[in-house]
């Protein structure tokens, strides 16, 4: 069956300077109109699916080609499924796929006639097969593209117990997790997790809060992972508006066609920190909790059904003011600090029976959520894990959503895809901090190739993002309800020429209005080019664009937390970036060692650099507190090395690793810029406010960072250790210590707020290694123990947050079938 829609998709403009997103979205609905034309009727159709012989999952991105002219042919989809439009008389193609065995295959086709044929491919080489991963957007292989791309594997994922999938991605070279908030190449500092620049995408959708751009780390099923794409620098063409210095997309695993099921199940504990003093529970501190997931092909339905339940004593205590303060908003008990969670998804996918190529279903994920907000420390000493009176929220938290979607793949190769969302927060937080948020999120996409251009690719799409927020503490803005309406239109385009040359280019528009009242119109482009010098080494060229608009919570927040606050900016302007980067990716085998060596220089531009400032804004309110400013032009320059790859010791035995190196040097480009005033007429600008600004370093900034993971293993054992660390913080917000000198000096009417002895005397960098080991038999059965912070450091990344001290864990895990893809 053809599919043609035959409709023409108008867009009304929402007003006359929306011409050019009303342009560039008639580009992309005109990829709908018939193709026919293209396509001489004398033509015939080569058609099939390719699988793994040894366990039946479809091989995603398999190469189908014509001996004697590689330029033509065309890659399976991520079922398998392939459509090759090609010229009558008879042809040889050569099936590929890296790590497995390639097939030849002559067949002769007549003017017209449509042949089908699958493939199953016999594996070459295991210890390729760990690395080859493939890019979703495009369904390229890792080295073609023209971006920088970091992979995290599944395995890395079980093996490290991930409760929290931020304990994975804080792997990941070039990138850090500081306070729950992506940070990629030093594109931000700390925010509290408010208005991330890193966009995060589950199966191509968003997992941003509404109200504020937080990332959904507990939404996301990290029992059912197929694998992670971590990319670096901006991307917000495809990825979306938040990914202003890059984006992380996590992919799922659909059913195969043997049932799956896996049940994990961990018991561990925190210990007493280094210094005994600052161990403030008489209780065990426990941290209990276990997963599901169930996978299975039910004809034509697939089914993928999962959950998790968590209950965790806490590392942080209730808070503790000194008898002169009264504490009236945190005055919580320690058993009030405890934190529990209950998650369950479900996802159904229907293939037609009666219309070839066409698949729908929906996704759904609900999950009850009860823990503290935490959001400085009691003291650097003794109170090092016990929070700050005032500076602590409990929340009650349900949220969930529904995704219905619709694929849609026809003869020609063609894809369109049409999914939306339906999500809903609802925060019950103490110290009238509640939220009530809806997000209506809609996107239509077209993927198709063009035969009369060999090698030609095309992505193109609208989507629409419908934010919904209730909260008393956004009344700043005239009233406690906001909206924040984004409509975009996208295109992309992919080329490769004769397998030596890959190209993209690409342009988003976006439009955004904020209570029918402010609004704003950009567009971002992007491009990239990727050389193929040699058999396995690759050199890229890439530019891009981002653009970023305030969300809600950045301009209308205002609250108080004890002794300071958080201030509104409803002038807040979006902030923009632009990045350049130039890598070489060599692939390599060494003896029975493959994997790749990726070496990129980058610089990223930020304009309207947004930054979350400290200072004396408004006296009568707090005394003193946040506000988020655009602070002026800022540039981050860097190198980024990162190694992946994986090998056979002997028969039954190899070695796993992913290791990386980021340098970045992140500076103000005007540093004397008066970019606020606050009420007593002092002017704030990078050099006022910096406790050292002598060499323009942006603040809360880690010029250099190490990460690896190396784990070896064997039929039933393995091993695994993880390595990170983090240079000096060499700058931060100078009101910081002013603040902690008029606290200490009130005579004990304030309750002080101290960090710069820390910063002083601790901040000279920071290393954490984590060890595991786990055993595996009768192949269903795997027990592990995990030691994460083994050395027990007590540490802090960003200023009055104590990070986790060494905390032990068993995990058990079940494993029922053959895993998903």
């Amino acid at each position: 069956m053809k599919f043609i829609p035959r409709k023409f998709c108008y867009v009304e403009p929402f007003k006359p300077r929306m011409k050019y997103l009303y342009l560039l979205v008639t580009a992309c609905c005109l990829l709908l109109l018939p193709s026919g034309h293209l396509q001489a009727q004398h033509k015939a159709v080569f058609r099939g699916r390719i699988t793994d012989a040894s366990n039946g999952n479809p091989l995603v991105a398999a190469s189908i080609k014509v001996e004697k002219d590689f330029s033509r042919g065309t890659i399976s989809d991520r079922q398998g499924h392939f459509s090759l439009l090609i010229d009558p008389g008879t042809h040889t193609f050569v099936i590929s796929f890296v790590g497995m065995e390639s097939e030849i295959f002559t067949l002769s086709l007549e003017p017209g006639e449509t042949i089908e044929k699958d493939f199953q491919l016999l594996p070459l080489w295991q210890e390729l097969e760990e690395v080859e991963v493939k890019v979703s957007k495009f369904e390229k292989p890792i080295e073609e593209t023209t971006i920088s791309v970091q992979v995290i594997k599944p395995i890395l994922v079980e093996n490290k117990s991930t409760r929290n999938i931020t304990t994975v991605l804080d792997l990941t070279p070039g990138l850090n997790i500081m306070d729950n908030e992506p940070q990629i190449r030093g594109g931000s500092g700390f925010t509290f997790g408010v208005g991330s620049k890193v966009a995060v995408l589950v199966d191509d959708m968003p997992m941003l809060s509404g109200e504020g751009g937080r990332p959904y780390w507990d939404l996301i099923p990290v029992e059912n992972i197929e694998h992670i794409e971590v990319i670096k620098g901006a991307s917000s063409v495809l990825s979306g508006t938040s990914a202003l210095s890059g984006a992380i997309h996590i992919l799922t695993a659909s059913p195969n066609i043997k049932p799956y099921t896996k049940v994990t199940a961990y018991s561990g504990f925190y210990s007493t920190p280094k210094d005994p003093s600052m161990k403030w529970w008489d209780d065990y501190p426990y941290i209990n909790g276990f997963s599901f997931l169930h996978s299975k092909k039910y004809g034509s339905l697939d089914l993928v059904i999962g959950g998790n339940a968590d209950w965790d004593h806490g590392y942080i205590g209730a808070p503790q003011p000194n008898p002169l303060v009264v504490d009236t908003i945190s005055n919580f008990t320690d058993k009030q600090m405890r934190a529990r969670k209950y998650r369950f998804n479900f996802s159904l996918k229907k293939h037609s029976k009666k219309h070839e190529g066409l698949n729908y279903g929906i996704n759904g994920n609900f999950m009850l959520h009860s823990s503290p907000m935490i959001l400085a420390w009691l003291n650097d000493s003794s109170g090092f894990y016990r929070a700050y009176p005032g500076a602590v929220y409990l929340q009650d938290q349900f949220i969930f959503y529904l995704d219905p979607f619709l694929n849609i793949y026809t003869g020609n190769g063609t894809k369109h895809s049409l999914k939306a969302r339906v999500l809903n927060n609802s925060s019950d937080m103490t110290n009238n901090q509640s939220i009530n948020s809806t997000l209506i999120y809609a996107d239509y996409q077209i993927k198709r190739s063009y035969e009369f251009i060999k090698g030609f690719e095309l992505i193109g799409g609208v989507s629409m993002t419908k934010n919904m927020v209730t909260a008393d503490m956004y009344k700043s803005s005239g009233s406690a309800f906001n909206d924040l309406l984004n409509v975009s239109a996208y295109l992309q385009a992919e080329n490769e020429i004769k397998d030596m040359v890959f190209t993209s280019i690409g342009v988003r528009g976006e439009y955004y209005q904020l209570n029918d009242s402010i609004t704003a119109l950009k567009p971002i482009f992007r491009a990239g080019v990727n050389f193929k010098l040699y058999p396995s080494t690759f050199l890229r060229v890439s530019y891009g664009q981002g653009y970023r608009f305030p969300s809600i919570t950045e301009r209308y927040i205002k609250t108080s937390a004890g002794s300071f606050a958080v201030f509104d900016n409803p002038s807040l302007e979006p902030e923009s970036s632009w990045n350049i980067e130039i890598g070489l990716k060599q692939m390599f085998k060494f003896r029975k060692f493959y994997g790749y060596l990726d070496i990129a220089g980058f610089i990223q531009e930020y304009h309207n650099t947004i930054e979350y400032l400290f200072g004396f804004w408004e006296p009568e309110f707090a005394l003193a507190g946040f506000k988020f400013l655009n602070t002026g032009q800022s540039r981050v320059s860097g190198l980024d090395i990162s190694l992946t790859g994986s090998g056979k010791i002997g028969q039954k035995s190899g070695i796993r690793t992913m290791a990386g190196y980021n340098y970045i040097l992140p500076k103000t480009l005007e540093p004397d810029l008066v970019f606020a005033t606050d009420v007593r007429n002092t002017e704030y600008s990078y050099t006022s406010t910096s406790l050292d600004p002598s060499e323009n370093i942006l603040k809360y900034r880690f010029l250099h960072t190490f990460k690896a993971d190396l784990e070896f293993y064997t039929d039933h054992f393995s091993a695994g250790i993880s390595f990170k660390y983090f240079s000096r913080m060499i700058n931060l917000d100078k009101a910081i210590e002013d603040f902690e000198n008029a606290t200490s000096s009130s005579g004990g009417t304030l309750q002080p707020v101290l960090y710069m002895d820390y910063f002083n005397n601790h901040n000279n960098g920071q290393t954490i290694i984590d060890l595991r080991v786990s055993y595996e038999f009768k192949q269903t059965h795997k027990l592990s123990l995990i030691c994460n912070n083994m050395l027990n450091r007590w540490y802090s990344l960003r200023p009055l947050k104590a990070e986790e001290m060494r905390s032990v864990m068993l995990q058990y895990i079940l494993k029922l079938g053959s895993a998903p893809n």
